[in-house]
């Protein structure tokens, strides 16, 4: 096939969604699909098997949910606006708040259209923060010091609260994150906020739970929400994890344009970029796998020959990474493999410099392949008015 594009392989996908399914079965939670890792619509009868909810976090998203997914979303936005929020309760079962203010401004909104439409009653919820937070990185931590995420504990107990006005909590403070990390977090979480949970109809443990990993502890997940729902037999635990659907479900596949050398570093250049289509990797920095070669993350001295940056084809000078050593000379017009590049690449990618999209693929269980999704000037051009 015509390079660049991101190929999913169903097979994988269904693997990841019997696990989840699984654990939702086991542990009584609801585990929801986040928008904002995968939202490959075309894909969604294939989800609709396995889930049954998803997670919005802007109109765009919540009209997704309600028009591509068919169920209303699960949404949440550090800040909504009036002439968005119609959109976001017509679309959305659960609307969780960032902070007292917004609630406070749009509790009207919310209660008139219960009163209209009680057969589509909209459940509110409040997001916390617990402060505490094992990721590393601060730019993924929403629980950092003067994070904008979620309502402090003292903040709630000064104020005069109305549990008559919400009905859940919402904590988010996981990244690709284990099971030991929620079992840890839960303490946190509960020493703060426990007096209200009593008093609450649900939970929304949000995402970051990297259940569908090699080495994550499914079955003390499992055991961590069934001991949270005997504490709380009220809630309804609901988890909404984005990398973990589309983890290893597909690479993204770039072939060689060119090979640049300058002062003894030679870079291929491929038909993708860094900064359009693998932002993480700049961003967080996220090193990826390369099919058939070798990471050299510490530049460590090596005995083969054929060792390459991996350049991207935007102008951008910075639009490169690493370096990594193949077995053979690259040529030009070989593919290059990005291994694991569905999740968060496939929402991320922007055409900056006018750089098309790569094609989106799916690989059927019985490897037939159908291309849901090419991209042509057209696309770029409406982008741009």
């Amino acid at each position: 096939m015509k390079t660049p594009y991101y190929l999913l392989e169903e097979r994988l996908l269904r693997r990841n969604l019997s696990l989840i399914k699984y654990v939702a079965e086991e542990s009584g939670a609801e585990v929801i699909l986040a928008f904002k890792a995968f939202a490959l619509w075309r894909t969604f009868p294939i989800f609709r098997e396995y889930i049954s909810h998803t997670t919005a976090s802007s109109p765009y998203e919540a009209r997704l949910a309600m028009e591509e997914f068919g169920s209303p979303a699960h949404t949440y936005s550090p800040a909504y606006t009036e002439v968005d929020f119609p959109t976001i309760l017509a679309c959305s079962g659960h609307v969780t708040f960032n902070s007292l203010s917004q609630l406070l401004r749009f509790r009207p909104m919310v209660e008139a259209y219960n009163r209209e439409h009680p057969e589509k009653r909209v459940s509110c919820g409040l997001r916390v923060n617990p402060e505490y937070s094992e990721i590393e990185t601060e730019l993924y931590n929403p629980c950092a010091p003067g994070s904008r995420f979620g309502v402090l504990a003292e903040e709630l107990s000064t104020f005069n609260f109305q549990l008559s006005t919400i009905e859940g909590f919402h904590c988010h403070n996981h990244c690709e994150s284990s099971a030991e990390a929620l079992q840890e977090s839960l303490k946190h979480l509960e020493a703060k906020f426990g007096q209200w949970l009593p008093q609450l109809k649900w939970l929304n443990l949000g995402g970051g739970h990297l259940m569908t990993r090699r080495d994550y502890n499914v079955d003390l997940l499992i055991h961590i929400i069934k001991e949270l729902r005997a504490r709380y037999p009220n809630l309804q635990i609901v988890l909404e994890p984005g990398s973990a659907f589309a983890w290893q479900t597909g690479p993204l596949v770039a072939s060689v344009v060119d090979i640049v050398e300058n002062h003894g570093i030679r870079t291929a250049i491929l038909d993708v970029s860094f900064t359009c289509h693998m932002p993480d990797c700049l961003e967080m920095p996220y090193q990826p796998a390369v099919r058939g070669a070798l990471s050299m993350v510490n530049g460590e001295s090596t005995n083969g020959k054929w060792i390459y940056r991996l350049g991207g084809n935007s102008c951008l000078s910075g639009d490169f990474m690493g370096l990594w050593q193949f077995d053979h000379e690259l040529q030009i017009g070989e593919e290059v493999i990005f291994e694991d590049m569905i999740h968060y690449t496939t929402v991320k990618t922007t055409m900056f410099n006018g750089i098309h999209h790569p094609s989106i693929v799916l690989e059927r269980c019985d490897g037939t392949r159908e291309v849901l999704r090419q991209f042509r000037y057209e696309d770029y051009r409406d982008r741009m008015c």
